[in-house]
């Protein structure tokens, strides 16, 4: 009989850049292991953040993604208006919406399926964001 759990986490505030929370999320997701198989999905509460999955062993990735998105959604535009929270705030969203706020996992065996080197990555698109939560539904036998 299929069975469906959701709950919200909380991340700790990171600074700006891309970190790996693989880890921080299982450590609130003990209710995974009651799961043979199914579906995570993991939902970012927030507008200035980004949720993927990518390279989890070599750190110069998530070092390279940052000079990557600050280059292609820099601050300071001088067109940009919505700048009511500093000169990151209309970059960050921008950041969040190329990038997404979710990111589906298959479960098997009561832990997520990632592959042999990727890992769930924390997009913190503002300079000061604070601790990010994030709303999980986890469906499956």
């Amino acid at each position: 009989m299929s069975k469906w759990v959701q709950k919200e986490i909380t991340l700790k505030a990171k600074s700006r850049g891309f970190h790996l929370v693989t880890d921080e999320i299982l450590k609130q997701l003990y209710d995974i292991t009651s799961f043979k198989m199914g579906m995570c999905n993991m939902f970012l509460l927030h507008t200035s953040a980004s949720l993927s999955v990518n390279e989890n062993a070599d750190p110069t990735v998530r070092h390279d993604f940052e000079s990557y998105f600050s280059r292609l959604v820099p601050e300071y535009e001088p067109y940009y208006l919505h700048t009511y929270e500093g000169p990151d705030d209309l970059s960050a969203h921008v950041k969040s919406s190329v990038i997404g706020c979710s990111v589906n996992i298959p479960i098997q065996n009561g832990q997520l399926k990632l592959g042999c080197w990727q890992g769930i990555y924390l997009g913190e698109h503002r300079n000061n964001g604070g601790n990010r939560k994030l709303f999980i539904t986890m469906n499956g036998v």
